[in-house]
């Protein structure tokens, strides 16, 4: 099922709909995931100041996944600048 995320707090919902389909505790999913339960009620609130890596760990072990759709234009410039963060990345180890 595909839904259009608009913004922050559309992630909420999303998150706390599926792990209540999963039949999931809020504690003990917060404790699999290696977060604190406020961070995942933040999470579940829709909260802006969330870590983004803490945020991408949630959804992984929920098996949510994000896709995003650029314009057609913008793929040349996307692969350009994801190899300079690569580089950048490689540079620093």
């Amino acid at each position: 099922m595909k839904i259009t995320l608009g913004s922050a707090s559309d992630i909420g919902p999303l998150v706390r709909a599926t792990r209540k389909a999963l039949g999931l505790r809020q504690d003990d999913t917060a404790g699999t995931i290696g977060v604190s339960e406020n961070f995942l009620g933040k999470v579940e609130r829709g909260d802006d100041s969330v870590q983004w890596s803490k945020l991408f760990q949630v959804l992984d072990q929920l098996g949510i996944s994000l896709t995003a759709e650029i314009p057609e234009q913008a793929r040349a410039l996307h692969e350009a600048e994801t190899k300079k963060l690569e580089t950048r990345r490689s540079e620093a180890h």
